[in-house]
């Protein structure tokens, strides 16, 4: 009777051992809450995108395309229209044009529609906290969220805060907020809505084909303010040369 006993009682421990591995071992390749990881592999795998070397899409513009091209492992890039050029060759975020055409600050515009596009792989980079927040409320729908913040001193808007909220079912992100503290250095209450309205397959990955910007005010979700369309997306495994990124002569 004893041995009976000893026995069920070393497969109990053996099941729940078992079990317990089968948790850690989900877990185990990722450095990520578990509903983090379930959405990066709804959009097809953080480890399929962290393969990829390189990053080329275009924005849609009736006046000509803006083409962003982006070294994935140094994050350098440049940025190709009919108008200007700008990049960001790991020191330096340069501007060339002929006019006043562009008015921003290439520094805080070189990287921003990548950071955008590849939602919500970027939440898989270094220095980043997540928290969860409580359910966006959409009519009659909610979708769960996670604030994501990052260290001090990672990245030039260190204190910008991003809001990821996703579909229970689904596991496929479906609104971004985020604040940005580029321009003033402090944190932010103010934050900004997109919609990510529509997805496609680029090499095995689910990326946005449109953005839509939203009125977002007290926690209610507005009209459209502004729509963005990608198109021409590729992936590489090969990496451009740097000079691809340096500033051109003229």
């Amino acid at each position: 009777m004893k041995k009976v006993i000893l026995l069920s009682v070393a497969l109990v421990a053996m099941v729940a051992w078992k079990q317990n591995d089968k948790a850690l071992e989900v877990d185990k390749p990722f450095k990520y809450p578990r509903n983090i990881a379930k959405i990066f592999k709804a959009h097809g795998g953080i480890e399929t995108f962290n393969e990829k070397k390189t990053l080329v899409f275009e924005i849609e513009n009736p006046k000509g395309n803006e083409k962003h091209t982006t070294d994935l492992k140094t994050r350098h890039a440049r940025i190709e229209t009919d108008k200007y050029a700008l990049g960001y060759d790991g020191n330096e975020a340069w501007l060339v044009q002929d006019s006043t055409y562009f008015k921003s600050d290439p520094r805080f515009y070189h990287n921003l529609m990548f950071y955008f596009y590849t939602m919500p792989f970027v939440f898989g980079d270094d220095g980043i906290t997540y928290t969860k927040v409580d359910d966006l409320v959409v009519g009659d729908k909610k979708y769960k969220g996670y604030k994501i913040s990052y260290a001090d001193g990672v990245g030039d808007s260190s204190k910008d805060n991003y809001y990821l909220y996703y579909d229970k079912k689904t596991r496929e992100m479906k609104y971004l907020g985020y604040t940005v503290t580029f321009f003033s250095k402090k944190s932010s209450d103010k934050i900004n809505l997109i919609e990510y309205s529509e997805w496609e397959d680029v090499d095995g990955l689910k990326l946005p084909k449109t953005l839509k910007w939203r009125v977002f005010k007290d926690g209610k979700i507005g009209e459209v303010r502004n729509e963005v369309n990608f198109v021409n997306a590729k992936f590489s495994t090969e990496a451009l040369d740097s000079k691809f990124f340096a500033k051109p002569n003229k």
